[in-house]
């Protein structure tokens, strides 16, 4: 059984925290932080996370009402662009490892789409990456753009 506690989200707000979590990682053995070593750090990291979505054309005024919903449910999410058949959520995701914070990312939308009244979609594209990796993509001008100001917004 997994146990849910709130936290303090450090961008305002709160946030759901797994405790107890179920989620397991699954690796070679050979020190990747997988699971194959005799003592695993469970600190967690910062991972930048990037979900996207697409299927059938949707009205763009439900789409942005959606996506809307879940930042309003969920405040971690940083910003969501869309089109009326995509749309890409990025965010930070606390986690262990990044097989949990990939496991969570998949969750979100499978868990929080109906309830945000989104469209059908499926997750076409996910990526994950640590702060170091983000930041240095970012210096570097690769990668990711620096996110939108918060909140949701046409592509």
């Amino acid at each position: 059984m997994v146990n849910c506690e709130r936290r303090a989200d450090p961008r305002g707000g709160d946030r759901r925290r797994l405790v107890g979590r179920a989620l397991t990682s699954v690796g070679t053995g050979d020190g990747d932080g997988g699971g194959g070593g005799e003592e695993q750090d469970h600190a967690s990291r910062l991972w930048h996370v990037t979900l996207s979505v697409s299927g059938k054309p949707a009205p763009l005024s439900e789409v942005r009402r959606g996506l809307e919903q879940l930042a309003h449910d969920h405040p971690f999410l940083l910003t969501s662009r869309y089109a009326d058949d995509h749309a890409e959520i990025r965010y930070w995701e606390e986690a262990r490892d990044l097989h949990d914070a990939a496991a969570v990312a998949l969750r979100l939308w499978g868990e929080h789409r109906s309830s945000a009244q989104l469209p059908p979609w499926e997750i076409v594209g996910l990526e994950v990456i640590d702060r170091a990796t983000y930041h240095q993509r970012v210096a570097e001008g690769y990668g990711p753009p620096p996110a939108h100001p918060v909140g949701v917004h046409p592509y």
